[in-house]
């Protein structure tokens, strides 16, 4: 993967950390400083560690996978697209907002599953893992602190957007991936 796509990957994967983050901004009001670099600062560590897991976990299959690694690639890249647009559509339901130790370490982990199977497709196309985590660690930090600061300016904005942009993008990276 090129710089490029490895910063249209940090994006897509870090809408759901802006998502999260503009909902937590919309219902708090005070210390939103800290609160807000507390949530950043868990969504970038998160989004920027799982891939690492989920690269390493590779290396266990990969003389297997290796073979077929440009589908994995696709397959993986599209099936995390598509449901990031089916999620775009789906009712949520309203989050209680909080933000002790318990509930980022759990916003930290939900945000962050897609990271760790992009992992995997990091490891197959041989991108460098350290530049790969950094990248998207840092993306997800700075969109985490942008939603978080949207969220207590505006009140109704439709998320189903961002996460259907982010969709796109995971499925261009996988069609993009076949023609490597």
């Amino acid at each position: 993967m090129s710089l490029i796509d490895i910063i249209l990957l940090a994006i897509a994967l870090g809408i759901d950390c802006l998502a999260v983050s503009f909902s937590q901004g919309l219902i708090f009001t005070g210390n939103r400083m800290k609160n807000s670099l507390r949530l950043a600062l868990t969504m970038g560590l998160f989004q920027g560690l799982m891939p690492c897991i989920g690269f390493a976990g590779t290396d266990y299959v990969r003389d297997f996978a290796e073979p077929f690694g440009k589908w994995l690639v696709f397959a993986i890249f599209l099936v995390l697209g598509l449901k990031f647009i089916t999620e775009a559509f789906q009712d949520k339901k309203e989050e209680v907002c909080c933000i002790d130790f318990r509930c980022l370490m759990s916003l930290g982990i939900a945000t962050s599953i897609d990271a760790l199977v992009s992992g995997a497709s990091l490891n197959l196309t041989r991108t460098p893992l350290v530049l790969s985590a950094l990248v998207i660690g840092i993306v997800s930090f700075f969109m985490s602190i942008f939603g978080f600061g949207l969220g207590n300016f505006i009140k109704n904005f439709p998320s189903k957007y961002l996460e259907i942009s982010g969709g796109l993008i995971l499925i261009f990276l996988a069609v993009k991936s076949l023609f490597l």
